[in-house]
């Protein structure tokens, strides 16, 4: 599916034509990208007008979120009503 240059996630608003979200991203890399012909831009969390840009089909990685639930569980126990 082609992205846009102005694409964004649905949920979140957060812009998805970045180097970062890109197959061909690699920060070991000089200029932190695997196609040499590439002009990379500065910044690589924002949007750019990059041609070889391709989407990363794993590039979405959930938050584990199991540490804070925990953490909030045991801070509403704290302040719940004693029987």
């Amino acid at each position: 599916m082609p992205l846009s240059r102005l694409s964004e996630c649905l949920a979140c608003r957060a812009e998805l034509h970045v180097c970062r979200m890109c197959e061909l991203y690699d920060p070991r890399k000089a200029e932190s990208c695997h196609e040499p012909r590439a002009d990379p831009p500065k910044d690589k969390l924002r949007a750019n007008f990059c041609d070889y840009f391709q989407p990363r089909t794993d590039a979405f990685q959930p938050r584990d979120d199991s540490a804070a639930d925990k953490a909030r569980q045991e801070l509403a126990g704290l302040f719940a009503p004693k029987r």
